[in-house]
């Protein structure tokens, strides 16, 4: 909820989603912006290897990025 108030405090045309299959893949938050698709899972333990869906990186030619303890101050900081 941090990253959205700094979204829209600094006026930001990024829009936010979630995304999920019927087979129930997710991705936690996904971000459009500049026409780039970004994709984030969120994980508090950094040692558990993550990955985000295949499908999901394939159908939007998105970057993915695992957010966890160590690096979620510069996922809030815009």
């Amino acid at each position: 909820s941090e990253r959205i108030k700094q979204i829209e405090y600094k006026q930001s045309l990024a829009r936010i989603y979630f995304w999920r299959t019927k087979q129930q893949q997710e991705v936690d938050f996904v971000e459009e912006n500049s026409g780039k698709i970004y994709g984030y899972e969120f994980k508090w333990n950094n040692k558990k290897k993550v990955k985000l869906p295949k499908t999901f990186i394939e159908a939007y030619n998105a970057e993915s990025k695992v957010i966890n303890r160590q690096n979620f101050r510069e996922f809030v900081r815009i």
